[in-house]
């Protein structure tokens, strides 16, 4: 259903707009409006019943008083089967900062490059990310470069014997050189072409299978921070808690939904597939990536956003407070 004031889509079994507040009208049995709300002021948490009040956009929200998530989907609210988080391992803003140090002034061309920039901003707080189990296959043809130089070399170095033989060696042939060339000019015409025949050989088809727990962030506003080939801890993750997160730390509600998220991980992955079959082999003649996608869970992930100015020029680091790794590094070359 969408809402009667300004049309956003809402549950079919909304009340209030979410957005603008407006109260919504259902439809009786008997095809007359009826207005069944005067005493509903609010959306119910479906595990505790408790009140949840989502921002505008949000799609999946985690109740602050039982810990659930749950998603908005065109049929209403409901339960996110597996919502599990990681744990903070480094909580503490001199911690950070010294592992912050050693990141940014790694290298001879980075030194002292921390103690020289400003801090602007150094904030914690958990971040909710689909995992989208995701398994590539990808199917190419190319042609091995170190076995096609091995087959020329090998054509080359026969047909110079064979060449060599016929014309005489080193007496008629000006040495070995002149042996070489007229072996390898013998060589193309009884090989049909020598050297064309090595590439041809070395010209192969190949399979590269690989699974991945793709980690999509769950807001839109960070998705100019999402991981390019980095994967959380999940061995570390336990049952989500709002318990074990320290009150200081901000937890995020998501608004981007599980679909949309299988979206992006699909895309995500094609581009990490093709970088890993580009970097494995070259002259590639032809490829094919086909994705299958499973079901996702949430994550909540306690993670670290710092930006310094160096000479106007902005440094941005997203830290996994968890495993203490980058996520990425923006600025930082």
């Amino acid at each position: 259903m969408f809402c009667v004031k300004c049309g956003l889509q809402l549950p079919d079994d909304a009340v209030f707009c979410v957005k603008c507040g407006a109260k919504q009208a259902t439809v009786a049995p008997n095809n007359t409006q009826q207005d069944t709300s005067q005493d509903v002021k609010e959306v119910k948490c479906p595990n505790c019943n408790a009140p949840i009040v989502p921002k505008y956009g949000e799609m999946v929200v985690t109740c602050e008083y039982c810990g659930s998530s749950v998603s908005l989907e065109n049929k209403g609210w409901k339960n996110i089967a597996k919502h599990t988080m990681l744990l903070v391992t480094i909580a503490d803003q001199d911690q950070i900062t010294e592992r912050l140090h050693h990141m940014m002034d790694k290298g001879l061309l980075h030194r002292h490059l921390q103690e020289n920039s400003k801090l602007e901003e150094l904030d914690i707080s958990f971040i909710p990310y689909w995992i989208i189990p995701v398994t590539a296959k990808t199917n190419l043809i190319a042609t091995d470069i170190a076995a096609q130089v091995g087959s020329i070399a090998a054509t080359a170095a026969m047909a110079g014997l064979m060449g060599g033989a016929i014309s005489g060696g080193s007496r008629r042939g000006g040495g070995f050189g002149g042996g070489m060339m007229d072996g390898m000019l013998f060589g193309t015409m009884m090989g049909g072409g020598g050297m064309m025949g090595g590439g041809a050989s070395a010209t192969k088809a190949y399979t590269v299978n690989q699974s991945y727990n793709c980690p999509v962030v769950a807001v839109r506003s960070m998705t100019a921070y999402q991981p390019h080939g980095y994967e959380f801890s999940l061995d570390d993750r336990v049952d989500f808690d709002s318990k074990k997160i320290p009150k200081s730390i901000k937890i995020l509600n998501g608004d981007i939904n599980e679909d949309g998220a299988k979206n992006l991980a699909k895309n995500i992955v094609d581009q990490i597939q093709s970088q890993t079959v580009h970097s494995k082999y070259h002259l590639i003649r032809q490829m094919e990536t086909q994705e299958e996608v499973s079901e996702g869970e949430l994550l909540h992930v306690p993670i670290w956003f710092a930006q310094y100015d160096h000479k106007g020029k902005k440094i941005i680091l997203i830290i996994d407070a968890n495993s203490g790794n980058a996520i990425n590094s923006i600025g930082l070359s």
